[in-house]
């Protein structure tokens, strides 16, 4: 069994940053890809960023350019950074990484973004 705790959530203005981040109970080791998902109230989850295991990064189209995916190995830790925030980016981020041994999920953190 694998633990993620996400933190780094909060209330923003908008055009403010927030940084994620996503910490492992376990060395990430080969994994195939890990990333981050977000949900609202009465919104489907929605696919933000994903970060390879060979390192290539894909974003969602209303996040790109604004958002930031990264990994630090030695910290088991994977983040994303959020510059440019906007009301809309409000919702509760989930991580999850992708072990060979299955797919585990953070417990979520809230994002609320202020006009």
């Amino acid at each position: 069994q694998v633990q993620l705790v996400e933190s780094g959530g909060g209330l923003v203005q908008a055009g403010g940053s927030l940084r994620l981040s996503c910490v492992a109970s376990r060395s990430f080791g080969s994994t195939h890809a890990m990333g981050w998902y977000r949900g609202a109230p009465g919104k489907q989850r929605e696919l933000v960023a994903i970060l390879s295991s060979g390192g290539d990064t894909d974003y969602a189209g209303f996040v790109k350019g604004r958002f930031t995916i990264s990994r630090d190995n030695a910290e088991n830790t994977v983040y994303l950074h959020m510059n440019s925030l906007k009301p809309e980016d409000t919702a509760v981020y989930y991580c999850y990484v992708e072990f060979s041994f299955g797919t585990y999920w953070g417990q979520g953190t809230q994002v609320t973004v202020s006009s």
